[in-house]
C-alpha cells in the first residue's frame, strides 16, 4: 500500500497536470476566437469607416452640384426677369405708336368730315356706329359741327349731344381727379 500512496500524489499530479494543459488548450482556442472576432471587428470599424468617408464625399460632391445648379437656375430667373421688363417696355412702346397711329388716321378722317357737305356728313354719320360717329364728332370744328347737327334727324343729334356732353364732363373730370 505504500507503493499506492506514492503513485497516488503522482497520478494526482498527472490528472492535475493533464486538467491543465486541457485549460491551456481552451485558454488557446478561445484567445484565438476572441482575436479573430477583434480582427473581424475592427475590419467592420474599418469599412464602417471608409464607407463614412465615401457618403461625405459624395454629400460634399452633391451639395457642391446643387449650389452651382442654384446658381445657374438664379442667372436663369434673372435673365427672364430682365426679358419681362423689355417686353413691357416694348409694350408700352407699341400701345403709344398703335394710339397715334388711330389718332392720325381719326384725325384724316375728320378733315375729311370737315370738307364734306354737312347733309351728306351728317347722312354718314347717322348710318355709323354711335361710338365711331362720337369719336369723329368730337374732334370736329364746333361752326362745322353745328352744321353737321343741323342737317340730322334731330333725336340723333340730341343723342349725339348728350354722348358729347356726358364725354366732355368725364374728361373733366379725370382730368380735374388727377390734377388733384
Amino acid at each position: 500500500m505504500k507503493k499506492l500512496l506514492i503513485f497516488l500524489p503522482l497520478f494526482l499530479f498527472a490528472v492535475d497536470n493533464q486538467k491543465l494543459i486541457d485549460c491551456y488548450k481552451i485558454f488557446q482556442q478561445k484567445k484565438a476566437e476572441l482575436e479573430a472576432e477583434a480582427e473581424q471587428v475592427l475590419e467592420q470599424q474599418e469599412a464602417l469607416e471608409s464607407l463614412k468617408n465615401t457618403y461625405m464625399a459624395l454629400m460634399k460632391k452633391k451639395e457642391k452640384e446643387l449650389k452651382l445648379k442654384e446658381k445657374e437656375l438664379n442667372l436663369t430667373l434673372e435673365q427672364i426677369k430682365q426679358q419681362k421688363e423689355e417686353i413691357k417696355k416694348l409694350i408700352k412702346k407699341y400701345q403709344n405708336l398703335l394710339q397715334e397711329i388711330k389718332s392720325a388716321k381719326l384725325d384724316k378722317i375728320t378733315q375729311s368730315y370737315a370738307k364734306m357737305r354737312a347733309k351728306n356728313a351728317a347722312q354718314i354719320l347717322e348710318a355709323m356706329n354711335p361710338q365711331d360717329a362720337l369719336e369723329i364728332l368730337q374732334k370736329l370744328p364746333p361752326r362745322i359741327l353745328s352744321k353737321i347737327f343741323a342737317s340730322m334727324d334731330p333725336t340723333k343729334a340730341a343723342m349725339y349731344t348728350q354722348m358729347l356732353e356726358k364725354d366732355t364732363n368725364e374728361s373733366t373730370n379725370s382730368s380735374n381727379s388727377s390734377g388733384s
